[in-house]
Parts: structure tokens; sequence; C-alpha cells
């Protein structure tokens, strides 16, 4: 447990972000893992049925990932205020509510499995093997939201090394059940999302267990374990818009990956390694950006307008540095580092995919703001505002894609991405700013109201 409300602000962002940074990482590695293990056992056509439909999943678990951490920003704002009572009632309705959740999406993304792959344009040699890694995905998503529910409410008391820990052990896991899946096994493609599956059921267990196992004040009182619709309201109006805007942003992947698979499974082969390579830099701004929006929700309920602004604004000077520094390693070196997944002997694959990640890379720092200030402004409770930030880039990717994928092919897959970052930018960073404002004036007047009533 880490209260954030005291002590310097960067030294705490860091200590906090370093296990989630390397939590990220722990999962980057499995999804490389993951794609290494398919193409070099089942070859690149396997591995255009594992990543066709990534889009998708970002749009569907991302929309889970984003709820759970909005249901976990009024829980980190009450352990600010050290409310444990209304911390206790607000984590009982979250489970509520997460329990309704995955049992509606699990029975509709199954139900709709065949659509969404023609929605996605996935091209008739890799259709069964897409379908069925898919749908067993699907299945998993109760186990996803367990963890991912777990894991913030951890990480809303301050304690980012537990969910970090049980994430180590989860992806050795599930690199050992890759392999055993796979090469022993040989259950192809179906044998890769069940180890995926299997390994985050283990995670969503163990972390539910710690939960209340670790910390004394997290454990409901009888009289808290009741559903109380003021309570669900107030999560809702938090944790739908964090999921949607992951959604809304995965829509225009969507869109964008669909594009990309009607140029053949050749592109699809190339966008699945390059995206691994992609998702894996992007880590780093993960964690810094959770870092930094614990860090405003706990001075949030604790009342500390400057230590709030300070985090911000330290979140954005390092992500922005990092973004800088990885931005310049995508570009020189992204093309060698596909060659985990692609044999050396298929440059008719790996040109696109090193040509996808150097273009990218010289945008990657605008990705450092994007990321920091949306989580800041979703802490400080606007979610709704954020979620906009996700539609300037979905409306961005579409027209991109649009516009330019017909006449230039894979080139206008290259700098889709890079029009949506910029495009987020644009709504996000005064959008941060005036609520910034708004808390400030919010806060003032609460202190002013406070000492009129002061006898």
């Amino acid at each position: 447990m880490k209260d954030m409300t005291k002590g310097s602000p960067l030294r705490l962002i860091l200590a906090f972000a370093l296990p989630l940074l390397l939590g990220n990482i722990l999962q980057q590695c499995y999804n490389i893992a993951d794609a290494a293990i398919v193409g070099r056992f089942l070859g690149s056509g396997a591995l255009a049925a594992v990543g066709a439909t990534s889009s998708v999943q970002l749009m569907i678990l991302g929309f889970c990932t984003g709820a759970c951490a909005g249901f976990c920003v009024p829980i980190a704002q009450r352990f600010g205020a050290q409310d444990y009572k209304g911390m206790r009632s607000l984590l009982y309705n979250s489970i509520l509510l997460v329990g309704i959740l995955s049992a509606g999406l699990t029975v509709l993304c199954v139900l709709l499995t065949n659509i969404i792959l023609h929605i996605l344009s996935i091209p008739v040699d890799i259709w069964d093997n897409t379908y069925i890694y898919i749908l067993i995905i699907f299945l998993g998503i109760p186990f996803t939201l367990l963890y991912n529910l777990s894991a913030g409410i951890l990480r809303s008391v301050g304690d980012s090394r537990t969910p970090f820990l049980i994430l180590a052990v989860s992806t050795v896991t599930n690199i050992g059940l890759d392999l055993f899946c796979i090469a022993v096994l040989r259950w192809g493609c179906a044998g890769a999302a069940v180890a995926t599956v299997a390994a985050q059921a283990f995670s969503g267990i163990l972390c539910t267990y710690f939960v209340f196992r670790k910390y004394e004040f997290l454990r409901f009182r009888r009289s808290e374990m009741r559903a109380d619709r003021h309570r669900c309201v107030q999560l809702l109006r938090i944790g739908i818009p964090m999921g949607l805007q992951v959604s809304i942003i995965a829509i225009g992947s969507m869109v964008m990956q669909a594009a990309n698979n009607s140029l053949g499974s050749v592109y699809v082969s190339a966008f699945t390694a390059a995206v691994r390579i992609k998702m894996f830099a992007m880590c780093p701004f993960d964690a810094i950006a959770t870092a930094v929006a614990t860090f405003c929700s706990q001075n949030y309920g604790a009342g500390n307008y400057e230590r709030i602004r300070t985090g911000a604004r330290i979140g954005n000077i390092v992500a922005i540095i990092y973004g800088l520094m990885i931005g310049l390693m995508l570009a020189l070196f992204g093309r060698t580092a596909c060659m985990l997944f692609l044999p050396a002997d298929e440059p008719w694959i790996l040109d696109p995919a090193g040509q996808y990640l150097r273009w990218m890379g010289y945008f990657y720092w605008v990705l450092g703001p994007l990321n920091v200030c949306r989580l800041t402004v979703q802490s400080l409770g606007y979610s709704g505002r954020a979620m906009f930030s996700g539609v300037m880039e979905m409306a961005a990717r579409i027209l991109i894609v649009t516009l330019f994928v017909r006449p230039y092919g894979f080139d206008a897959i290259c700098v889709t991405d890079q029009a949506a970052w910029i495009s987020g930018d644009l709504y996000i960073i005064p959008t941060c700013i005036a609520v910034l404002k708004k808390v400030k004036g919010s806060m003032k007047r609460s202190i002013d109201a406070g000492h009129r009533a002061e006898p």
C-alpha cells in the first residue's frame, strides 16, 4: 500500500510506474513469445490468423480493461480521502457490475464471431484458424475482467507490486502452456488461445485472492454487501466512458486492419509482426500514464491541487523524453526486431513490417502527452471529456483509410496511426489544461466555503 498524497511526486510516480512497466513488459514479452512460437512452429499463415483480429480484441478486451480502470478511479479517490467505508461499498458494487458485464459480453461476442470476421475481411486461407482462435479468446472474457478489476483495486491503494508479481508468474505459465499446446499437443492456433485463456484465469483468481487476503481494510463488512444504486451510477458514469474510449479507438483500428487485411496475407503477417513490436514499445507510456492517474486520483481525494498539477506536468515530460528515444530505436532497428517472428529469408514480409515501424518511429513521442493527459482527465472524474479524444483518433483513422488505402496501399497504413495520435493530442492537451483549471477552482471554492462555515 502506498499513500501518494505525501512525498516527492517524481519519486512516487516513478516508483509506482516501475512495477507497472515491468508487468506491461512481461505481458508484451508473452505476446512476442506467443507470436514467435506461432510463427516458428506453425508458419506465417498461422501468425496472420492469430494477428488478424488484434483490433477487435483491442475493442472488446480494451473495453473491459478501460471499464475496470474507470471503476477503480472513485475507489482511489476514497482511499486518498481515507473514507474506507465508502471505498468498500464502491468495491462491492464494482464486483457486481463486472459480473453482469462479463456474462453479457461473452454471450454477445460468441454469437457475433462470424459477423466480426466478415467485417474484418479475413482472407479465406486463414479463416478457419482465425475463427477458432478468436472464439476461444472471447470465452475467456470473464477472466480478463476479473484480473483487470482486482489488479486495478490493488493499484488504487498504491500497490503496483503485487499485480506485477502475479503477472510475472502468469506470463511464464502462459509461455510454457503455449509450447505445450502448440509443440506437444499440436493444437495449432487453438492451442495458443487456450494457453492465453488459462493464464488469464490463473492470474485473475490469484489477484482476487490477494485483494482480500493482503489488505484487511478491503474486506467487506456484512452491512456493506448490498447493491447501491447511487454507487453503481457513480461507477458506471466513469467506467463506461473509459471503456468506450478504448473501444472507439479500436473501431478506427478495426477499419484500418480490415483495409490492411484486404491487401493480402503477406501484409497481414507484416502488420502482425510490426504491431507486436509497437505494443511492446508502448509499455512505458501505459505505465507512466497509469502512475500519474493513480497519483492524481489520490490527491484529488485529498484535495491537493498543486500535487495534481505537478504530477501531470512531470508525467508528460517523462513520457515525451521516452517517446523521442524509443521512436529513434524503432526507426533504426524496427525491421531487425521483426525477425523475432519472421524468417530472414522472407524479405517481402520483413520490408513492409520495417517500413511501418520506421515511419511510425518519427512520431512516436506524440503518444506521451496523449496517454498522460487522457488518463489525468479520467482520474479527475471527467472520463466523458477524455473519451472524445478517442473519437478524434477513430475519425482520423477512418478518414485516412477511406481516402488513401485504395490509391496508396500499405503506404497509407503506415501513416494512419500517426494521424490518429496527432488528432487526439490536438483535443486532449487543451482539455487537460481546462480540467486542471476547473479542479483548481472547485477546490478553492470548497476551501472558501469551509472557512465561512467555521465559527
